[in-house]
């Protein structure tokens, strides 16, 4: 992943994190894929969390298709979402 696009990435998880961080949780980038899919594993609480699928969704994937367009989707590596 180059550093440009890693750099944009953390900034728009960066502007989840207090929120997640306010519940005892935090993401962490795994890999960008040739796909363009983003990859993290979710921590903390985030990582037991009967949420943790809409906090994905509605909260990590929005922020960072919201900030980089490029990217097609994001999936948590340890969260087995239908």
């Amino acid at each position: 992943m180059e550093a440009i696009l890693r750099e944009k990435i953390e900034f728009a998880l960066d502007t989840i994190r207090p929120y997640l961080e306010a519940d005892g949780g935090n993401v962490r980038v795994v890999e960008l894929t040739d796909e363009a899919v983003l990859k993290i594993e979710m921590l903390g609480n985030c990582g037991s969390c009967p949420m943790s699928s809409m906090t994905l969704k509605a909260g990590v994937e929005e922020a960072i298709k919201r900030a980089i367009p490029e990217i097609a989707r994001v999936e948590a590596v340890n969260l087995s979402i239908a």
